[in-house]
């Protein structure tokens, strides 16, 4: 198999391991393209696109409750309208700073230094909310009121600094304002769907030229396989991790960011 191939497959697992978990799959895609010595340049769209069937892997085990969130707003239900408003508000910052800020954004994911700084600093955040906070019970998203929805909005921008992880940015702010492990991590997940929609349309606007016209080595093959690997590997991912956290709470990742990120640093800075 081809190497470009066998590479779109790696970091396709990558991402579907990683996208809904509290470690940055932004993070671990930089670090492991610089692991593999490619240039970041070359698979920077690949790496944004290939986010995009993970976050499809949610609409597919969720299918239900969109489904129901659809036929609820059509028929004007006021349990789907806060769904919809919930979720809206908390997309609506990122969606403002991730186009007022493009190129510093650009510009840090080109540092792998940062990702590894934000992996420690992040475990230890994880560590301290979950030792400091008291969770609630489980609430469905559109019990949420409109003023925490927005804070975990505003908690999601913080994942443009590449390795403090959308979701564990998300999780953790809903967690720090006492709400239930699994609703943070369902309001994270259903987040997911127009933040990642959004960001995937515009890379692929801003690229469309160089894919039209197959310039690079990483072309639409790539983005394919490495789509189709993302997708099947977040569809088991999801559940196992509902359920892991559900018992054991998120300081197991706290302390694998702790460690990753220190090895990623000390190997950045020695390299």
């Amino acid at each position: 198999m081809d190497s470009l191939n066998i590479t779109a497959i790696l970091l396709g697992i990558v991402e579907g391991l990683t996208e809904f978990l509290p470690v940055s799959s932004t993070g671990h895609l930089i670090l492991a393209t610089e692991l593999f010595g490619f240039d970041p340049a070359e698979w920077e769209v690949f790496n944004v696109v290939i986010q995009l069937p993970a976050i499809l892997a949610i609409v597919v085990l969720y299918w239900r409750t969109f489904l129901d969130v659809a036929l609820g707003v059509v028929a004007r239900k006021p349990d789907s309208l806060r769904f919809v408003r919930n979720v809206g508000v908390a997309f609506i910052p990122s969606a403002i700073l991730g186009v007022l800020l493009k190129s510093k954004i650009d510009a840090m994911m080109e540092t792998p230094v940062i990702v590894a700084i934000a992996l420690i600093v992040g475990g230890f955040a994880i560590l301290l909310i979950e030792r400091l906070t008291k969770q609630g019970a489980y609430e469905p998203v559109e019990n949420l009121s409109l003023p925490r929805s927005a804070a975990i909005g505003l908690m999601q921008c913080l994942a443009m600094i590449p390795g403090v992880s959308r979701s564990g940015a998300t999780i953790m702010g809903a967690l720090s304002m006492g709400v239930n492990r699994r609703t943070a991590a369902e309001f994270s997940f259903f987040l997911a769907v127009p933040t990642m929609f959004g960001a995937t349309a515009k890379q692929l606007w801003d690229h469309r030229h160089e894919l039209a016209a197959g310039a690079g080595p990483v072309g639409w093959t790539q983005i394919a396989i490495g789509s189709v690997v993302s997708f099947g590997v977040a569809l088991v991912v999801i559940k196992a991790f509902v359920a892991f956290i559900s018992r054991s709470g998120f300081a197991p990742f706290a302390i694998y960011r702790i460690v990753a990120g220190s090895v990623a640093l000390v190997w950045l800075v020695w390299a």
